[in-house]
């Protein structure tokens, strides 16, 4: 516990029987629960957790969440309760290894199907929503994050009240020395392509998945709706800006070489991020500033994409005639194209300006 609020780790594992025994071995002692979900691995990772899990001594037990009561003012809280309990079905097919998981640190969870990294945290984070945990954080099976670092990570959440945490490595001094260039360069385009998309414009390192997030946040999104693959932290920070969560980011050690494999194509994982990144941002312009709340904003952004649409015809016309037919290019479809590009940027800086001061509550440093 960190200030009387329980903590859970929840560790995604796919073929991690090399590094799991250290993760677990190097939890530190405030952790209340270690929550490893096995994506299905075809090694021994199950196996080495289950052996830890036999040699553990009993751990208190969590406290019971507390359900609504009823009566005719919280209907509502009702309602989320039922929704809660009957939601396992869209998550991926797992069970629970335990025979005593209310006394059990080490949790282990087994998926049935391999379903991605992103699914593999969506049902730890069920895990510990159903247990009604105070702070949930992620670590990776491979080692590759630092536990030292788990009490910086955990303590906006516990001491300021932050809904959701994030190292970022890319601040770190020895970033650009010890990040692989590949991973370096693909984690920045991504970053700023996630900063248009989420709405949280400061943040960087975006594929850094070693986080912490408020039982606040946790009831506040999807967790089964959220993305299955390694485009997960990316959506996370969509759906949170979506739900108006505050966010921290904290510095954090770039690990690389100590014996993890990755299974992340950077090549390939870029183009499939982007495309779930510019549909995000579309979501989260209708359901945050139309629905949920209306500003001015939206009709901007959207003014400046009809603009462009607009100009794309005259484009093709004044392409056509200098490269095709020689002809000049002065004249009428010349100066609306001008026309309706300049009033396309005007309307998308002004939108993005709003963005940026409107988002400024949820970032906090």
């Amino acid at each position: 516990m960190i200030e009387d609020k329980t903590i859970a780790v929840v560790v995604p594992a796919y073929n991690e029987e090399t590094q799991i025994g250290t993760v677990i071995e190097t939890m530190p002692d405030f952790v209340d629960r270690i929550i490893i979900v096995n994506d299905c691995s075809t090694d021994k990772t199950s196996e080495i957790v289950q052996e830890y899990i036999e040699k553990q001594n009993p751990v208190k037990k969590l406290p019971e969440k507390e359900k609504a009561k009823k009566n005719r003012y919280n209907r509502a809280e009702q309602v989320a309760d039922r929704i809660n309990s009957e939601e396992m079905k869209y998550f991926a097919s797992s069970e629970v290894v335990n025979k005593k998981p209310e006394t059990d640190r080490i949790i282990l969870i087994n998926l049935l199907k391999n379903s991605g990294v992103g699914a593999a945290i969506a049902r730890g984070y069920k895990w510990c929503k159903d247990n009604d945990i105070d702070v949930t954080a992620v670590m990776a099976g491979d080692g590759q994050m630092d536990p030292d670092e788990l009490y910086d990570i955990c303590k906006p959440v516990t001491e300021e009240n932050i809904d959701y945490v994030k190292g970022n490595r890319l601040i770190h001094r020895s970033a650009w020395l010890v990040i692989p260039k590949v991973r370096f360069f693909g984690n920045s385009i991504l970053s700023i392509l996630t900063k248009m998309a989420s709405g949280y414009w400061h943040v960087s390192d975006t594929q850094t998945g070693y986080t912490a997030i408020s039982k606040k946040a946790l009831n506040s999104i999807r967790l089964y709706d959220i993305y299955k693959s390694y485009g997960m932290p990316n959506d996370m920070l969509v759906k949170l800006n979506i739900a108006f969560c505050t966010l921290k980011e904290v510095e954090i050690k770039p690990i690389y070489d100590i014996g993890e494999k990755s299974k992340m194509k950077v090549m390939k994982v870029i183009p499939k991020i982007s495309w779930l990144l510019f549909k995000s941002f579309f979501k989260r312009l209708w359901i945050k500033y139309l629905f949920r709340d209306f500003h001015p904003l939206f009709l901007l952004y959207n003014l400046s994409f009809v603009l462009f649409i607009f100009a794309i015809p005259f484009a093709v016309d004044i392409i056509e005639k200098v490269f095709t037919k020689g002809e000049s290019i002065l004249g009428n479809n010349l100066l609306i194209f001008v026309f309706l590009v300049i009033s396309g940027f005007q309307s998308l800086l002004f939108a993005m300006w709003m963005d940026i001061q409107d988002n400024e509550r949820l970032y906090k440093s």
